[in-house]
């Protein structure tokens, strides 16, 4: 049976376990990374937590809705057991109707047809080879801003502080724009203090000219947030935030998970490390009362 529990009725202990024993686990659906990102989060879980799906919400106008938190790509079902399109379209009819609209992301695991569904597609990278093996993997241009990178002799700073991180955001030039709200989860994401949570930067002059925030867990690498100044991207940095985890993890059972992109660049970025595509669903439902 599948169960609606608002938030203070969650056994946040289950709820964790199972999301950690997970077959398809992410780090976004933690409890603790909810409490942080979502304004508000219930979940429904099956039977005695053997499967759970998250439901992160917020109200318009005393009309309440589901919607994708800011720094959560992939949300849905999890369960140590397989998840088929059948349990897939149960919990979707389990939503309790007082939620008027509905935007889900789910993982790449919960496959299912439904005319409400658009697929998205992510880039990944497993680890499980040497790091000789992946850098093959590696095209032209990656290999050759490594080279621009080692000659320019900036080091990387790894758990920087992560203040001149956000200050550094703030002020970068970006192809996008973060809202009031995007931006105030952002800083509690960086404020709270967890081993998962790693900030990587560059220097010169005691300037901050790129960084990387990215999450890990037991089984991902989620390059969750990169900046870069024109002048570290001319020299080739990005590249070698991502080649400095590729290395310190390689021969690893983890992914890297690059969270895909709908910019070109960026997406032609992501795959020229050699990566796999891994295709995810969003969900959309409205009943027009928003």
């Amino acid at each position: 049976m599948i169960q609606y529990l608002k938030n203070n009725e969650i056994d946040i202990k289950k709820y964790d376990t199972c999301i950690e024993l997970s077959t398809n686990s992410r780090i976004y659906a933690f409890s603790w990374y909810l409490n942080i990102v979502a304004d508000n989060w219930d979940v429904l879980v099956l039977n005695d937590y053997e499967a759970v799906m998250p439901l992160p919400w917020r109200r318009k106008y005393f009309i309440k809705y589901i919607y994708p938190p800011a720094w959560t790509q992939q949300l849905g079902i999890f369960s140590s057991t397989h998840i088929s399109e059948k349990l897939v379209l149960d919990f979707i009819k389990a939503i309790p109707k007082k939620f008027k609209k509905i935007t889900i992301q789910f993982n790449s695991e919960n496959k299912f047809k439904h005319k409400n569904v658009t697929e998205r597609v992510n880039y990944v990278l497993p680890l499980n080879k040497s790091y000789g093996e992946i850098y093959k993997g590696f095209n032209n241009n990656r290999k050759r801003d490594l080279k621009k990178a080692i000659k320019s002799k900036f080091e990387i700073v790894k758990n920087i502080n992560k203040n001149d991180f956000f200050n550094f955001y703030l002020k970068a030039e970006k192809n996008y724009k973060l809202n009031s709200n995007q931006l105030l989860k952002l800083k509690s994401l960086l404020d709270f203090n967890d081993k998962n949570i790693q900030v990587w930067g560059i220097y010169h002059d005691k300037n901050l000219i790129a960084g990387l925030l990215w999450l890990k867990d037991d089984n991902r690498i989620t390059n969750l947030l990169p900046v870069a100044s024109k002048s570290s991207k001319d020299l080739g940095l990005p590249t070698s935030f991502l080649n400095e985890i590729i290395y310190q993890f390689s021969g690893s059972n983890l992914i890297i998970d690059f969270e895909g992109s709908i910019i070109k660049g960026i997406a032609d970025f992501y795959k020229s490390f050699g990566i796999e595509k891994e295709n995810y669903f969003l969900y959309q439902k409205s009943f027009n009362v928003l």
